[in-house]
């Protein structure tokens, strides 16, 4: 059996004159489990906001490891550049034209690479939605700040060993490999 109270004030003062009052209607009827509505409720969300947590913090992972993989693959890809940036470097290429080349077209990558996962999101978004709690499953600002931050980090994976070789010596960047 359970019995709901409703009170004025601080619920937990009037746990004693409760148990009086059942006392006086039936004295073998223990009261046990004396809890407030907020906390029988605060209860029973408790697994959904462990499973939020849990997702939150598997996605923030993932956000990492993308990132640090984003970071390692275009700074793999245009450090093996060295060579053909030295090259252009012999023939007269200036370095700024040169850095805005390298970085830009890994943002032409990034962006092909940013439009594909943001379309992939949308699409998956239905299987997610029962896990999501205070959230809308298409939440945009949350598809802005995770492409803004893939998209810096791509344009700074680039530039940055770019850069890297632009400063190099053209007769040493000939001898890269």
């Amino acid at each position: 059996m359970t019995l709901l109270v409703r009170t004025v004030g601080n619920p937990t003062q009037w746990v004693a004159t409760i148990r009086s009052r059942v006392a006086t209607i039936d004295k073998d009827q223990p009261l046990h489990d004396v809890a407030t509505l907020a906390r029988l409720q605060e209860q029973s969300s408790t697994p959904r906001r462990v499973n939020m947590l849990l997702l939150g913090a598997f996605a923030a992972l993932g956000l990492v490891l993308a990132s640090v993989g984003i970071y390692g693959v275009v700074s793999y890809s245009v450090s093996r550049r060295t060579h053909e940036i030295g090259v252009r470097m012999a023939l007269g290429a200036e370095r700024e034209d040169l850095l805005q080349s390298i970085v830009g077209r890994q943002f032409i990558v990034t962006l092909i690479g940013v439009v594909l996962g943001v379309l992939g999101a949308l699409g998956l978004t239905r299987l997610l939605a029962s896990f999501l709690y205070g959230v809308k499953p298409s939440d945009p600002m949350t598809f802005v700040a995770v492409s803004f931050l893939i998209s810096v980090v791509a344009a700074l994976a680039s530039y940055i060993p770019a850069r890297r070789a632009t400063k190099i010596d053209p007769m040493v960047a000939l001898r890269y490999e």
